[in-house]
């Protein structure tokens, strides 16, 4: 074997490795290879091989990636766009995926779900600070401030309604 195929395999491993740990974009991939110190045109022919085999694909990593921070972290479609874009998922494809997932968990859902694990946490009731606490760390997890009023004062009444 050659010294280039040698490295072709080295890199094709250690792709294989960082993919068994959680799926990456193609971008990331290339980066923590590059960061490994192989030359480009290996990092090129390992990224080749890997979308071949289907092991990278950004769309389907995007869908992975965005159903996670909407579903378990419980992030706004901001936040989500903005993490995509971050791991070089192009802005069509984040956008794409954030309206699918959205379908699943609304920004509504995710907003109420905060407010009550907020409430059920605190024994006492939320007072204006309190609620604009929240809504400073509820516009952190990229939800519009918008929405985030709205569900902060029908909060109020929604629980009053279920607690009776």
């Amino acid at each position: 074997m050659t010294e280039e195929s040698l490295l072709y395999e080295k890199a094709k491993q250690r792709a294989f490795r960082l993919l068994a740990m959680r799926a990456r974009s193609e971008k990331e991939l290339r980066s923590k290879l590059k960061e490994r110190g192989f030359d480009e045109s290996i990092v090129e022919a390992v990224a080749a091989r890997l979308r071949e085999l289907q092991y990278l694909n950004d769309e389907s990593f995007a869908r992975q990636w965005a159903h996670s921070l909407a579903v378990n972290r419980l992030l706004g479609n901001k936040r989500i766009e903005a993490s995509l874009r971050e791991k070089g998922v192009p802005r069509a494809i984040a956008v794409q995926v954030v309206t699918e997932v959205r379908e699943e968990i609304s920004e509504q859902e995710a907003i109420r779900a905060l407010i009550r694990k907020k409430e059920e946490k605190s024994s006492i009731k939320m007072d204006k600070r309190e609620k604009r606490r929240l809504a400073r760390r509820l516009m952190e997890k990229g939800f519009p401030p918008d929405l985030i009023f709205d569900m902060l004062i029908t909060s109020k009444e929604e629980f009053t309604d279920e607690g009776e």
